[in-house]
């Protein structure tokens, strides 16, 4: 096996285990949080699967962008919440059964609209672009939902063994993923330092802002709710992005670099966000 190849399977490794890691303190019940709260699944379904779209078709549309730009950012607000985002949600002082629940409806509501997604993506770009249901359920299922019911099924049957090993689990995968990560970084800085100028900085950071804004607006009366909808409507699965524009588009690693870009760019843009909402969550207030 090559180096790349190692580097992308810890990678997955890591990702599994620190969904493994949030099924170890979570409940079944947990899962279908969304589904038992309608008004609340149709205010994140229209945050995440509406604005998001709509903003990044703008985007392709106004901004004078490279390609590259345009499909990441479409693709990224076509995919799911990415796997490791409900333990930020919860430092940030967000509801965690919200956020393991919307996880999980994420992912399966980008099954049935990705694809659907990537037909509509191909007509703005004038390609025969397709992604089948099939594939994004092989992403969603060893990313997200094999190990969180792994982790689920950990919990119900030896809860205290759970509770006993979940911090280390959640720590050797956060350890594992920024070793893998960082040489994907590194080979990828190049490709990155390209993308800068012209405008993507700008559309990355705008990504963020409205995502976060949108989010936090629809989030409704209950102040940690917010934060979880405003954290999942600005950062996506990087996966699936990547999928999306590796099966259907030219330029994928100018894509891959994007996207990586986007990782940084919004970490340090919502950075003053979730600050504040660990401060007003401490606080007890909205």
């Amino acid at each position: 096996m090559n180096p790349e190849a190692l580097i992308m399977l810890a990678i997955k490794a890591s990702i599994m285990l620190l969904v493994f890691g949030l099924g170890l303190h979570a409940d079944w019940r947990d899962t279908t949080y969304l589904f038992r709260r309608p008004s609340l699944l149709l205010r994140s379904y229209l945050s995440m699967g509406i604005i998001m779209p709509l903003f990044a078709a703008g985007v392709a549309a106004f901004f004078d962008l490279h390609p590259a730009v345009e499909i990441a950012i479409i693709a990224l607000a076509l995919a799911p919440v990415p796997p490791i985002l409900p333990g930020k949600q919860e430092k940030a002082g967000g509801t965690a059964s919200y956020a393991i629940g919307l996880l999980v409806t994420a992912a399966l509501f980008a099954i049935v609209t990705v694809p659907v997604g990537v037909e509509l993506m191909g007509k703005v770009f004038g390609k025969d672009a397709h992604m089948t249901p099939g594939a994004v359920a092989l992403i969603v299922l060893m990313s997200i939902l094999a190990p969180l019911a792994a982790g689920l099924v950990v919990n119900r049957l030896a809860p205290g063994f759970a509770e006993r090993i979940a911090r280390p689990i959640s720590l050797l995968a956060t350890i594992l993923l920024v070793a893998a990560a960082l040489p994907v970084l590194f080979t990828a800085w190049p490709a990155i330092m390209s993308m800068i100028g012209n405008g993507t900085l700008l559309a990355l950071a705008l990504f963020t802002v409205v995502g976060l804004t949108a989010g936090h607006w629809l989030g409704g009366d209950i102040p940690d709710n917010r934060t979880v909808l405003a954290l999942a409507t600005s950062a996506r699965h990087p996966a699936v992005a990547l999928a999306i524009a590796g099966t259907n588009f030219q330029h994928q690693k100018a894509v891959l670099a994007v996207v990586l870009l986007h990782l940084l760019v919004g970490a340090v843009i919502s950075l003053p966000y979730v600050v504040w909402r660990k401060r007003r969550h401490a606080g007890g207030t909205a």
